[in-house]
């Protein structure tokens, strides 16, 4: 790894270049209800191109076009037609991080949230992202397949703070890490931890993440945290999530003061086949001028937007209706991926050397 590299992982709330999409479609879980899921997606994409560029991996890019209809600023969207498995950029996309000032990315090993479900194709999306042109120059892709990590398993502060759940990152199924300690080198080595906040407790019933973290806990500044609150006796996560309180309630900040929380109200449950979905909250999006949050067509949804909006004075905060989402066990900041400046390029200039056509900027990439 070396032993002089010094690396930063990037907070969310830091200036991006662009965010990706993994598109929905009838090879991914979503066959059955493309219909229901692919509006959320839209909603999704048209937001993220008003503000920043959107980078959208597809099967499809004319099917993909027509779905997203003539209100889409265009001008922020390129595509790039490649093969997956499913829809879930965050944990399949790469991690960025700036190693010595410089901009690098982190492709890490996607294996299905612990062997699940079938990840063979999502773990090429990022090499094949690099081949096509995708990222700037400058940008390093450091090849750590032989690590898994999930971009939904860590929250980083942007000064050496990850935040992260033991649930998750000590996973027999992952690295088969069985100490905080092996795990905190890891994360040392990969993505420059100077600290690792662990919570041990707390989750949310169908949830197929083994705990992410980015159901749960979210920094929202260096100094701020927003958190699943639960005040239900009669919810089956309240005792969990209490536990999970005091846990933050425990945690210092950089400067050794109690962090500021900011408490989501606990989502409305939502069942199909009698099984709980894991409706959350804290799977909010940060993107440039605004927070995009899931909403669940409940009074909770106004709650939430208040308390996002406290965390976020000078951000809008707009509702994406996630309930398709939910159905596959997933949320907003499940589908989604940011790169932070620096990191993409719309070059023109690549176009004469084959990589962008007509319909699809970056090129066909189905081999």
């Amino acid at each position: 790894m070396g032993k002089n590299r010094n690396i930063r992982f990037p907070a969310e709330w830091e200036t991006q270049d662009g965010v990706q999409l993994t598109w929905p479609h009838a090879g991914t879980d979503w066959c059955g209800m493309l219909d229901e899921v692919t509006p959320c997606f839209v909603a999704i994409a048209r937001e993220i191109a008003v503000r920043e560029r959107l980078l959208i991996v597809c099967h499809d890019v004319d099917a993909v076009r027509g779905q997203l209809g003539v209100d889409v600023n265009f001008a922020n969207v390129r595509f790039c037609v490649l093969p997956s498995n499913d829809t879930w950029a965050r944990d399949h996309a790469a991690l960025s991080v700036f190693e010595n000032g410089e901009p690098a990315l982190c492709d890490f090993a996607f294996n299905g949230w612990g062997l699940k479900f079938a990840a063979n194709l999502d773990n090429l999306i990022t090499r094949r992202l690099v081949q096509a042109g995708v990222f700037a120059q400058e940008v390093r892709c450091r090849q750590l397949l032989g690590l898994v990590l999930e971009g939904g398993s860590v929250e980083s502060d942007g000064q050496g703070t990850i935040l992260t759940t033991e649930a998750c990152l000590l996973s027999p199924n992952r690295n088969g890490y069985e100490t905080r300690y092996e795990a905190e080198v890891f994360l040392r080595q990969t993505l420059g931890a100077q600290r690792v906040l662990w919570l041990r407790h707390g989750h949310l019933a169908g949830d197929d993440t083994d705990s992410h973290i980015d159901t749960l806990a979210r920094f929202c500044t260096p100094n701020t945290i927003a958190y699943v609150s639960c005040d239900d006796p009669g919810d089956e996560h309240r005792e969990a999530l209490k536990k999970m309180e005091q846990e933050l309630l425990d945690f210092r900040t950089l400067e050794g003061r109690p962090y500021a929380l900011v408490p989501l109200p606990m989502a409305e449950p939502v069942f199909e086949d009698c099984q709980r979905l894991p409706a959350t909250y804290a799977n909010f999006l940060i993107i440039n001028g605004a927070v995009l949050m899931p909403t669940y067509a409940s009074p909770k949804d106004a709650v939430a937007r208040e308390r996002l909006q406290q965390a976020f004075p000078d951000r809008e905060i707009v509702g994406i209706d996630c309930r398709p989402l939910i159905r596959q066990h997933g949320s907003l900041h499940c589908v989604t991926m940011q790169y932070p400046a620096g990191f993409l390029t719309f070059d023109p200039a690549l176009r004469a050397a084959g990589l962008f056509t007509q319909h699809h900027e970056f090129g066909n990439m189905h081999t």
